[in-house]
């Protein structure tokens, strides 16, 4: 009879144990991944024909494995063959997709855009005003902390410059910090 026993008591522990959920949570999935980073950047803009260079700051944080924030800052105001610069702070929502070490995301920014006028023969002059942009790129994680922006490309619209508005377009190339 306590052998009965013995069995029944461990078919009961045994047979339950599935509803236990011993397995651990998969440490592969992190929420809450922040890169930040730097690049440089070359602006094509509408009102003239020569392309203005600079530096951009950035941001990423995944809320979660696809979905996640972008904030950037374009300072393009550095090497400015016509005297006329801009500089834009975006922030925005971002889908990632994951592929290996390969990393393309989308992205749609809001924020401002501010241009600088700097000829020589006037005083500085700048405007600033609502901006936004839709872009993408590809990240390439180089080691566990440090990814590469292979290239970001944002199409910008600026429509409330001069009654008709801008429509540059940025591209960068930088390298990130990645934070576990």
């Amino acid at each position: 009879m306590k052998r009965h026993n013995l069995i029944s008591w461990f078919a009961c522990v045994f047979g339950l144990s599935i509803f236990a959920h011993p397995q651990a949570t998969p440490t592969a999935s992190r929420p809450g991944g922040l890169q930040v980073g730097a690049g440089v950047t070359i602006v094509a803009p509408d009102y003239t024909t020569k392309h203005d260079e600079g530096f951009t700051l950035y941001a990423t944080y995944d809320v979660t494995q696809h979905i996640g924030v972008e904030a950037d800052a374009h300072f393009v105001s550095i090497i400015t063959p016509n005297d006329v610069g801009e500089d834009t702070y975006f922030i925005g929502p971002r889908y990632v997709f994951h592929h290996k070490r390969f990393n393309p995301y989308a992205k749609a920014l809001f924020g401002l855009g501010r241009i600088n006028f700097q000829f020589d023969n006037r005083p500085h002059y700048s405007e600033t005003t609502f901006a936004y942009a839709l872009g993408g790129g590809l990240d390439y994680h180089l080691s566990r902390s440090i990814n590469i922006r292979a290239f970001d490309y944002e199409y910008q619209q600026w429509p409330g410059f001069a009654n008709h508005g801008l429509t540059p377009w940025a591209i960068t190339i930088g390298a990130a910090y990645n934070f576990h």
